[in-house]
C-alpha cells in the first residue's frame, strides 16, 4: 500500500523536494523483494523512467535542481531491476537500455552531471548481467561497446598524444571518488557487453578495441582516491582486458620517448605490464580468493606472454631470472618464482592449472626449461595434462633465442635432484652393506606391498605410454614392446 501510494504521489507533478522524498522511500522499500510486486508494473516502471529522463530523447538536460530527483529515479530503477525477474522482462520492452544510452549521451558535456552519469552506467551494467537479449541489444543495435568506452574515456579525462598512445602525466592528482566509481561502472558494464569477443571479423572492430586497450593501459597507470579504489579500479581493467583480442593487446606496449622514465626494454615502454605484474603478485600474497581475485590477471599474463615477445622476455627477466642459488627447493622463498611454484600445487584445480600455464609458456613451453625452475614433482600434473611426461615441448612456436645458464648453475646441475628442482648432498646408498639375499628379500616385500595395494584397489599401476601420456602400466608396457617390435630391423 505504502509503495502504491508512493507512486501516485509521484504521478503527479509536485515539488522537487517532494518528489525527492518520495523517491528516498522508495528506494529504501525497493531492497526488499516481497514489496516488488505493485512496482514492477509497466505504468509505475514508466513513472520512474520519467523521472529519469529517460521518456525525453531530444531535451538536453539544463536544470540543474532537478539532477537529485533523476539520480533517485535512476537508483529506485537499480534496486528493482535488480531484485526483479518481472522488471527485467519489463526493461527490454519498454526499450530502457537505448533510453539510457541516450541519457549518457546527454551527460557527455554536462556539468554536475557525474551522478547521474554513474547511476546510468551501473542500472547498464546490471541489465547487461541479468538479461542476455539485452547484452545483445547493447552489443549489436545500440553500438554499446562505442557507447560506453565514450563514457570510461570522459571519466578517466583521457588526452590523446598518438593514435593509440595516452598522455602520460606524472604530476596529475588521483581521480576523484565521483570519476573512480563512474570509470568503474563503465568497466563492468564494458566487460558484460564484450564477452565472447575473441575473434574479430572485421577492421572496425580491431580499431575499436585497439582504443580500448588504449584506454585500459592509461587506467593501469591512474591512481584512485585511495589503495582500495585503486586496486578496484585496476581489478575491472584486467577484467576487462581479458575480452580484448590477444591481438589488440600490443597497445599496451609503446614504443618508449625520450623525456619517459617509465620502466623500459628493448625501447618499449613497459609501465602497464609492471603494473600488471605487481597486481598479480599483490594478490598472491592476499592468499584468499585466488579463483576471483588472481585468475583472471594470470590468464591475461599468460595470453600476452604467448602472443608477445616483448611482453614474455620482460616478464621471465623478473619471474625466471637465471638461476643463480640452487640449494633451496623451487617453492621455498619469497621470490615471484617461489610464490607461483607453490601455486602449482594449489588444492584448486584452475588455480593450480594456470599457475603452472604461466610458467609454462614463460618456458616457451619447453619442459626441460620447467623443470629446471620448477622440478618434476610441481611440474607433473600439467606434463600429465599437456601429455609431455616423456618430455618435448608444447604446441606453439617460439622465437629460437636460447636460455644462457649461469656458472653457479652448471657446476650445481649433476647434484640436483630433478624431482624437487635443488641441490641435494649425496646420501648413502643404504643397499652398500646388505648382502644379495637381503636385497632381494627386500626387492620381493616391496613388489608384495604393491601387489596388495593394487589388488584392493587403493592405488592404481601407471605407466607412460611413448607419445607421454598416462596410461594403466600394463597397456604402457606393452605399447614400449610393440614399438620396440614395430622399429626393429630383424625378420
Amino acid at each position: 500500500k505504502l509503495c502504491e501510494g508512493i507512486l501516485n504521489i509521484l504521478e503527479k507533478d509536485t515539488k522537487t523536494s517532494c518528489q525527492v522524498a518520495c523517491l528516498e522511500a522508495l528506494r529504501i522499500l525497493s531492497r526488499d523483494k516481497k514489496v516488488l510486486v505493485p512496482v514492477t508494473t509497466k505504468r509505475n516502471m514508466q513513472i520512474l523512467m520519467r523521472l529519469a529522463k529517460l521518456d525525453t530523447v531530444e531535451d538536453p538536460l539544463e536544470r540543474v535542481s532537478e539532477f537529485p530527483v533523476i539520480v533517485e529515479a535512476l537508483k529506485c530503477l537499480c534496486n528493482i531491476v535488480f531484485n526483479s525477474a518481472v522488471a527485467q522482462k519489463l526493461s527490454l520492452e519498454l526499450n530502457l537500455a537505448a533510453m539510457l544510452c541516450n541519457l549518457l549521451e546527454k551527460c557527455k558535456d554536462q556539468q554536475f552531471a557525474d551522478d547521474i552519469k554513474c547511476f546510468d552506467l551501473r542500472l547498464l551494467f546490471l541489465l547487461s548481467l541479468l538479461h542476455t537479449d539485452i547484452r545483445s541489444q547493447l552489443r549489436q543495435e545500440l553500438q554499446g561497446v562505442q557507447v560506453l568506452t565514450q563514457a570510461l574515456e570522459s571519466s578517466l579525462s583521457v588526452r590523446w598524444t598518438e593514435k593509440y598512445k595516452a598522455a602520460e602525466d606524472r604530476d596529475r592528482p588521483p581521480l576523484s571518488l565521483q570519476e573512480t566509481d563512474c570509470a568503474i561502472e563503465a568497466l563492468k558494464a564494458l566487460f558484460n557487453v564484450t564477452l565472447d569477443s575473441w575473434n574479430v571479423h572485421s577492421e572496425t572492430e580491431s580499431h575499436q578495441f585497439r582504443y580500448m586497450a588504449a584506454i585500459l593501459r592509461h587506467c593501469l597507470l591512474t591512481t584512485g582516491p585511495t589503495e582500495d579504489k585503486t586496486e578496484e579500479l585496476h581489478s575491472n581493467a584486467i577484467n576487462l582486458l581479458s575480452n580484448v583480442p590477444v591481438s589488440c593487446l600490443d597497445v599496451l606496449i609503446s614504443p618508449s620517448s625520450q623525456e619517459e622514465t617509465d620502466i623500459k626494454y628493448n625501447g618499449m615502454n613497459m609501465g602497464a605490464i609492471q603494473i600488471l605484474l605487481d597486481f598479480m603478485e599483490k594478490r598472491i600474497d592476499k592468499g584468499s580468493s585466488y579463483r576471483e581475485g588472481l585468475t583472471p590477471v594470470l590468464s591475461l599474463l599468460t595470453e600476452c606472454c604467448r602472443t608477445h615477445r616483448n611482453i614474455r622476455k620482460f616478464i621471465k627477466a623478473q619471474v625466471l631470472p637465471p638461476l643463480r642459488d640452487v640449494s633451496n627447493r623451487p617453492e621455498v622463498g619469497t621470490t615471484v618464482r617461489n610464490k607461483l611454484v607453490r601455486l602449482m600445487t594449489h588444492v584448486d584445480l584452475g588455480v593450480k592449472q594456470i599457475a603452472a600455464e604461466f610458467l609454462f609458456v614463460l618456458c616457451k613451453e619447453r619442459v626441460d626449461s620447467l623443470l629446471k625452475y620448477t622440478g618434476y614433482g610441481n611440474a607433473a600434473g600439467l606434463l600429465a595434462a599437456r601429455g609431455l611426461l616423456a618430455g618435448g615441448r608444447g604446441d606453439h612456436w617460439y622465437s629460437d633465442d636460447e636460455d644462457t645458464d649461469t656458472e653457479e648453475y652448471k657446476s650445481a646441475k649433476p647434484n640436483i635432484n630433478l624431482i624437487t628442482g635443488h641441490l641435494e648432498e649425496p646420501m648413502p646408498n643404504p643397499m652398500d652393506e646388505m648382502t644379495e639375499e637381503q636385497k632381494e628379500y627386500e626387492a620381493m616385500k616391496l613388489v608384495n606391498m604393491f601387489d596388495k595395494l593394487s589388488r584392493d584397489e587403493l592405488i592404481k599401476p601407471m605407466g607412460v605410454r611413448p607419445d607421454g601420456t598416462m596410461a594403466p602400466l600394463e597397456e604402457a608396457v606393452s605399447q614400449y614392446h610393440t614399438n620396440k617390435q614395430d622399429s626393429s630391423d630383424s625378420d
